[in-house]
């Protein structure tokens, strides 16, 4: 079983909680001027209804939050710097992304982007395993739908040259 402090730090919890909803929030805000673009493009038959996208990041979110919480109270003090600028990194590219393809209009850097954001969510499962299966085991859908969400954008942004 897992040692988790028995005290819960509230300032590091409410600010990892406080930087996912930041994500959550800001990716939201920034998909609204693209939307009408968006139904005009050309996706691909694989691609999910869009009411699944909702339940979808919903789920991810708390999964996502509650990693970095159950991290900082079961990762050694030494070790948590470098963890949780990893991240930090994974939170902006996660909030860029929408920024990428919904405002800026640019599936194609929306797509390294989100190849990124697997890159880290990737690194994030390697170094939390070591202290935490939770905390591990959390981040697995996210990167499943953050490699879906790479092959869903490029293969827009092959289509819609």
């Amino acid at each position: 079983m897992e040692r988790v402090e028995r005290r819960l730090q509230v300032g590091p919890t409410v600010a990892i909680v406080g930087t996912v909803l930041a994500a959550a929030c800001s990716g939201g805000l920034l998909a609204v001027p693209g939307r009408q673009w968006y139904r005009e493009l050309d996706k691909p038959k694989w691609q999910p209804p869009a009411a699944v996208f909702a339940p979808i990041w919903t789920t991810l979110y708390i999964l996502a939050g509650a990693s970095p919480v159950v991290a900082w109270h079961t990762t050694p003090p030494p070790e948590r710097r470098s963890l949780f600028t990893i991240f930090g990194l994974n939170a902006v590219l996660n909030a860029s992304w929408t920024g990428c393809f919904f405002r800026a209009r640019r599936p194609w850097l929306a797509t390294a982007d989100s190849a990124a954001l697997l890159g880290t969510t990737v690194a994030l499962i390697a170094r939390t395993r070591h202290h935490s299966g939770f905390a591990s085991t959390a981040l697995m859908p996210y990167a499943a739908w953050t490699a879906f969400a790479t092959a869903l954008s490029g293969e827009i942004a092959r289509r819609n040259r």
